[in-house]
């Protein structure tokens, strides 16, 4: 399938896990793509590498969110490698990880998560905005948290939540331009940067018996996703969010 050729794609935070794979889904249907890193220069380089052995385009473009200057530094790099071409798809994926519960997170942890999670991806957006030519598309990563309560994951869950407001948000106002604006929520995602997480004994049997589908999701399954949205066929889609976690915790079982 290569319903983006000719189009360009900005993915934060996709030198490894979910953000690869969107990276890599984007490219293989024909889009040309920044690879955004932090700090894992050689993931980047790997998914660069992944995608040009496929016939793909990409360039890698580094740079520290949740600090000062971090959106003038992506950018700087983004259009470096865009070279005058337009910006068709921004997908806001780079995310800092949970910080436990109430009771131990710290101020410093509270305010990088909200620095990484939601400052970023607004003034990505705002940044972005005179890149980015009608009928764009801008899509976020947030979870299914913000739909569960999980008190080790309570401050994540707020910054996540900010995410879905912003979208829907953004949708409003953007629709004028067709631009639009929606988010994905993965569940419980295997990567082969969090394998270890879920070797936790009978954990992922659990969650998989948590989920409507039954088993745990895998990268994939979330950038397939975002490759819909990207597309021409996600048209009509705005100002959503799409849960991606193959129905986790919809109900009790019987």
């Amino acid at each position: 399938m290569s319903d983006l050729t000719g189009r360009t794609a900005l993915v934060t935070g996709a030198s490894r896990g979910i953000g690869q794979a969107i990276a890599t889904r984007l490219a293989a249907r024909g889009a040309a793509v920044a690879v955004h890193f932090g700090t894992d220069e050689e993931g980047a380089a790997a998914t660069v590498d992944a995608i040009a052995r496929t016939g793909g385009s990409a360039f890698a473009v580094g740079a520290e969110l949740g600090v000062d200057g971090d959106v003038e530094t992506l950018f700087a790099g983004v259009e470096a490698g865009l070279a005058g071409r337009p910006l068709d798809v921004l997908v806001n994926n780079a995310a800092a990880a949970p910080a436990g519960p109430l009771g131990v997170t710290t101020r410093e942890e509270f305010d990088r998560l909200f620095a990484v999670n939601v400052r970023a991806p607004y003034f990505i957006v705002q940044r972005a905005l005179p890149l980015i030519p009608d009928g764009g598309r801008i899509v976020a990563v947030s979870s299914v948290a913000t739909r569960m309560a999980n008190p080790s994951q309570t401050s994540f869950a707020m910054t996540k939540g900010a995410v879905e407001t912003m979208t829907m948000t953004l949708a409003h106002e953007l629709g004028a331009r067709g631009i639009t604006v929606n988010a994905v929520a993965p569940g419980a995602t295997r990567t082969a940067s969090n394998g270890a997480a879920f070797e936790a004994p009978g954990l992922a049997d659990s969650i998989a018996g948590a989920t409507a589908l039954g088993r745990l999701g895998g990268p994939e399954d979330v950038a397939d996703v975002v490759a819909f949205l990207a597309s021409d066929g996600a048209r009509w889609i705005t100002g959503q969010v799409i849960d991606a976690s193959g129905g986790l915790f919809l109900g009790p079982r019987a």
